[in-house]
């Protein structure tokens, strides 16, 4: 089992950049996709990005051209690089893990890392 805990997140101006480190515990984080969800106040938990196991990445609409993932298998971390960032890309994020692949699959969760833009 994978555990994975979020980090990174901040207070940025608008136009600035971030980098969400998720660092996974436990033993078989190479054979884990991870995703990045986030959730802003009042509003649905909503996929952001995932990079699979061979590092085939996908994004949501929203964050492309502006949020970059990759990872790190040898230090068993995955970062989301966040630019361009916007007043409505704040949100709590969340750093997920499983191994179906599936961004809305059952997987371990993360505590989520909070980032707020300022206009």
């Amino acid at each position: 089992q994978v555990q994975p805990v979020e980090s990174g997140g901040g207070l940025v101006e608008a136009g600035g950049s971030l980098r969400l480190p998720c660092v996974a515990s436990g033993s078989g984080f190479n054979i884990n996709a991870i995703h990045w969800h986030r959730q802003a106040p009042g509003k649905q938990r909503e996929w952001v990005a995932t990079i699979g196991t061979g590092g085939i990445t996908n994004y949501a609409a929203f964050v492309k051209g502006r949020f970059t993932i990759s990872r790190d298998n040898a230090k068993n971390t995955v970062y989301l690089l966040m630019n361009s960032l916007k007043p409505e890309d704040t949100a709590r994020y969340y750093c997920k893990t499983n191994t179906d692949g599936s961004p809305w699959g059952p997987g371990s969760w993360g505590q989520g890392t909070q980032v707020t833009v300022s206009s």
